[in-house]
């Protein structure tokens, strides 16, 4: 980040004059310390709400927030945000070029972290893949629209993530309807989300993990592939995908009911509860559970969708916590808001780690980021940086 932040902003006062008295004429090199001190404020924006990037430097008013201004001047803080890149814009290969990458201003930072994600942490047996959605409502070629996430309009990530925890394992960002994708060793009769699975998944193939992904996903070649590298899946499945049998369609159910079809290791299952709900698995077998609810008698269903329903949301939870702490803000350039999305998430995940492999009492997600933002602030005056109480236990 600080080279290339530094070597942008050559390049753009190289071929930019400008007035004698614009803010940019201030630019200096920025180094490892400062930006460090640059992230710590921005992650600071995401626990600190305030109506204007300029609110956080106000010391005229109740609600001013020194540690801002102590930091950091505010210009100076515009300034790195301003030539805030994260590759280099002369090796771009233009777009009407053969190798042409979309996500050539983050490559080196979403390279960095799919790297690194995969290393540090090894989830446990149940995993899951879904889509997010990181609100972009500028012109971008890749900008997508689904109407049952928060955001609706903006830039879609895919995720395999710990079902239980939501650790971010590795992730891939939408490039667009004509973007190539063909992971090593994928099965030829896969669909496109089917190679999206294959994608992410591949690194942890043939080690027992069961992983859940919805209808989006969810098929009978794709499935059947897992199953033979030791990767049993289980997931929601259209009733229109091809292959399923028409009698498991077709077949009406009260209320409660379950009919399920196996032929061999795939087990398919209609469950009515409210709707129809069609089920492929190759991790359970036919088990009916009991499920106790408050105030209302018990119901039965099957034990598949009793753990999908546990274990599906991995994606969602880790998003919760993004949304809830976001330090992303409106702007025209949308690979700065992936950026900062990008680091955001290597924090949520270093939590993860923390909680892992530290013993005794945690902290919550809140108080670790009060932990991590100071020795960013900080860094280089040891001296100034809080000490933790002795029964937060962090790492």
């Amino acid at each position: 980040m600080v080279l290339y932040t530094n070597l942008y902003a050559e390049q753009y006062l190289t071929h930019n004059p400008l007035p004698r008295y614009a803010r940019a004429q201030a630019w200096h090199p920025t180094d490892i310390a400062e930006m460090k001190k640059f992230l710590g404020l921005t992650l600071a924006m995401g626990l600190i709400k305030a109506n204007s990037l300029e609110s956080y430097w106000d010391t005229t008013t109740v609600l001013s927030i020194p540690v801002f201004s102590a930091t950091m001047p505010r210009n100076r803080y515009q300034l790195l945000l301003r030539f805030l890149h994260f590759n280099n814009n002369a090796t771009a290969v233009p777009p009407d070029v053969p190798g042409h990458d979309r996500l050539h201003k983050l490559r080196p930072l979403i390279n960095s972290l799919s790297e690194r994600c995969g290393e540090v942490y090894t989830p446990s047996q149940n995993i899951c893949i879904d889509e997010s959605l990181l609100l972009f409502k500028g012109r971008i070629a890749f900008r997508q629209y689904i109407p049952s996430k928060r955001a609706r309009y903006g830039i879609k990530f895919y995720k395999l993530c710990e079902s239980i925890s939501g650790y971010t394992s590795y992730f891939m960002i939408y490039e667009g309807k004509d973007s190539k994708l063909d992971p090593p060793g994928c099965p030829l009769d896969l669909t496109v989300s089917g190679k999206i699975v294959w994608e992410l998944i591949s690194p942890l193939l043939g080690q027992g993990y069961h992983l859940y992904v919805d209808n989006f996903y969810t098929s009978i070649p794709l499935f059947t592939a897992l199953y033979c590298l030791d990767t049993p899946a289980c997931g929601t499945i259209n009733r229109t995908r091809k292959g399923l049998p028409r009698d498991l369609v077709s077949k009406k159910l009260n209320r409660g009911e379950v009919y399920a079809l196996r032929n061999d290791e795939l087990l398919a299952i209609n469950y009515y509860d409210t709707k129809n709900v069609f089920m492929l698995t190759t991790i359970h077998d036919e088990s009916v559970t009991v499920v106790q609810r408050v105030g209302r008698p018990p119901k039965t269903k099957p034990l598949c969708c009793r753990e999908y329903s546990r274990y599906m949301g991995g994606v969602d939870r880790t998003d919760q916590l993004q949304h809830y702490y976001n330090a992303t803000r409106k702007t025209k350039a949308w690979y700065k808001k992936v950026g900062i999305y990008l680091i955001q998430m290597a924090l949520r995940n270093s939590y993860v780690v923390y909680k892992a492999a530290v013993p005794g009492r945690k902290l919550s997600y809140y108080k670790y980021q009060l932990q991590i933002i100071p020795a960013l602030l900080f860094s280089g005056v040891e001296e100034t940086v809080p000490e933790m109480p002795p029964s937060d236990n962090v790492a």
